[in-house]
């Protein structure tokens, strides 16, 4: 594989053109979008003196099974610390030949460190994103771990409501560049007094049920999306849930519309609005039958503080404001000691 090789050789290519004083040497697609601040902040936990090789595998067990488990997927973006990437390039020549049969730059690199005594330290923010169609049930719940990358999005519909996918980019991007350490963290937080869930993914979605469901329960993805490979059994590398047929037990849907800054009050304020839901849901139903669907505009408060962190919790949330039958805002905070979250 001539271009595999060539491609894999970028690593050393580029050690040897700059390596004074460089701690990380970082590696992703051209069509893969990077969350800078959140990548420096993840890198930032580990020893670059030591020899870490960071990324994540892909989402679909097929792409895995054909290359490695153990592989971290270049679309997603990958890191190897100074000390591994100077070990790679000093043995660049000799590892190609010792894997003449290995299909793909990436499988090729994972085998030459692999042969250093290296394996992969994976962090989920990285996404590889082998999966089809509509993504909003996945990025809707995503892992509690800061959100890192994004690739494949020429595949996926757009990830915005009435818009194509430049548009939709640069619409995330506009919370991204508010609070990256936030975005796409979930939280879960119910209004008793009407027997409703919310589920927040800060600066993209909210959806809210009309009945209560544990968060154990929400943080699988809504399976909007197909698997990347047709007819893949088991297709995905995490559990999901299948949309029900009943308009009123599937999620009401409203994306990220606008996001202000608050400094009085030390708050950030999101502003999400009902869009159509997605097409692979059922089409909303009448204010009458499903009451959830009155909901036409949802405002999340959050700190003006970064959030996450080794150890950290997902964060709680109250209910603060009822604004006629159509508003509804909440305020995220730090849970309390020993809190649970139902």
């Amino acid at each position: 594989m001539p271009f595999a090789i060539r491609m894999v050789r970028v690593i050393e290519q580029i050690f040897k053109a700059e390596n004074d004083g460089v701690r990380w040497y970082v590696m992703a697609d051209d069509d893969t979008v990077l969350l800078i601040d959140n990548l420096l902040e993840v890198l930032s936990r580990y020893d670059h003196r030591k020899y870490f090789y960071i990324g994540m595998n892909s989402e679909s067990i097929s792409s895995n099974d054909i290359n490695s488990f153990g592989m971290a997927f270049g679309g997603a973006g990958y890191a190897l610390s100074y000390p591994l990437a100077k070990a790679v390039a000093k043995n660049m020549d000799l590892c190609i030949k010792r894997h003449p049969n290995v299909f793909g730059s990436d499988h090729i690199l994972q085998s030459c460190i692999a042969d250093l005594g290296v394996s992969l330290t994976q962090e989920k923010g990285f996404h590889q994103i082998d999966l089809r169609r509509d993504i909003s049930g996945f990025l809707s719940a995503h892992p509690q771990s800061p959100f890192l990358s994004l690739h494949h999005l020429d595949v996926v519909d757009p990830i915005f409501p009435s818009m194509n996918r430049f548009e939709s980019v640069n619409h995330l991007m506009k919370a991204a560049r508010v609070d990256q350490s936030r975005l796409l963290q979930q939280s879960v937080c119910y209004y008793k007094q009407n027997n409703w869930t919310f589920s927040v993914s800060w600066g993209y979605s909210v959806q809210i049920y009309h009945e209560i469901f544990a968060p154990s329960v929400l943080y699988r993805p809504l399976e909007t999306f197909v698997p990347w490979k047709k007819g893949a059994t088991p297709p995905y590398m995490f559990n999901t849930r299948v949309p029900r047929s009943d308009p009123c037990e599937v999620p009401h849907f409203l994306f990220f519309a606008s996001i202000d800054e608050t400094k009085m009050n030390n708050q950030i304020v999101t502003t999400y609005v009902a869009k159509s839901p997605p097409r692979s849901l059922p089409p909303s139903v009448s204010s009458s039958t499903c009451s959830t669907y009155n909901i036409t505009k949802f405002r999340v408060l959050s700190p003006m503080k970064k959030h996450g962190g080794p150890g950290s919790r997902r964060e709680c949330c109250d209910t603060v404001q009822v604004m006629g039958m159509d508003s509804m805002a909440i305020k995220l905070r730090n849970c309390l000691k020993d809190e649970i979250v139902a």
